[in-house]
């Protein structure tokens, strides 16, 4: 399959998140109990430790930053969808993936993306009252109609049991490290103590190209030199 991949029809993509509110004390009495019910049964630690993990449950949580990268002739052209209005970063993302991205040679990459970024965007769009743009919307969809590859899943070759963060990849494969300033568990302390969304944006682009540089791996291609990626 990896062969048969026309890398410039591949929009790479990665996601940051960040809790609706930053503590599990800030929470409305009424949504502490939901998150209270929610995880009832993992209460190994306590909540307010428990909480500094809900950045990954999107009725919890809201997306702050959308790196998208894409190969153009001889470039990497790497753009991102960022700041504290969701609503309207989903709608630009939707646009994008609308007008340039919905044939259906288009192909959708992240790493770890079916478990977490393609369903975190559909809920939070949903959640927003978008309409899901075609490309994300799986809804009666056999799988090998879905058009999303996942770096993570091409790695597992089968073995579901396995779980390969991007960090390690990177330096199996000798790419230059993605994690070199922050890594996700700083991203809500980055967005909510210190405002700089900026900084998550930076981080969250080092990830796509981390991914696409993956992907280059997989099929034995070189990578992209710093030279030909150009920023929106």
């Amino acid at each position: 399959m990896i062969d048969n991949i026309k890398i410039s029809s591949v929009l790479f993509l990665d996601v940051e998140t960040v809790p609706l509110v930053y503590k599990y004390t800030d929470l409305d009495e009424y949504v502490r109990k939901l998150w209270d019910k929610k995880f009832r049964y993992q209460q190994t630690e306590s909540q307010e430790t428990q909480y500094q993990k809900a950045g990954v449950y999107a009725e919890f949580a809201k997306v702050v930053c959308i790196s998208v990268g894409f190969f153009n002739d001889n470039t990497f052209r790497i753009k991102s969808f960022f700041g504290k209005d969701e609503k309207q970063l989903l709608q630009d993302f939707s646009v994008l993936l609308n007008e340039h991205f919905s044939r259906k040679d288009h192909l959708l990459c992240a790493h770890n993306g079916k478990e977490f970024d393609f369903p975190f965007l559909c809920r939070r769009m949903l959640i927003n009252g978008l309409k899901l743009p075609k490309t994300l919307n799986v809804a009666g969809k056999k799988p090998w109609e879905i058009n999303h590859l996942d770096t993570m899943e091409l790695w597992k070759f089968g073995d579901y049991k396995n779980y390969t963060s991007l960090n390690l990849l990177a330096n199996v494969f000798n790419i230059p490290t993605p994690k070199d300033d922050i890594d996700g568990s700083d991203v809500a302390r980055v967005y909510w103590e210190n405002n700089d969304i900026e900084r998550i944006a930076t981080y969250c682009q080092k990830d796509v190209i981390t991914v696409a540089q993956l992907l280059l791996r997989f099929k034995g291609e070189p990578l992209i030199e710093d030279k030909n990626i150009v920023y929106a």
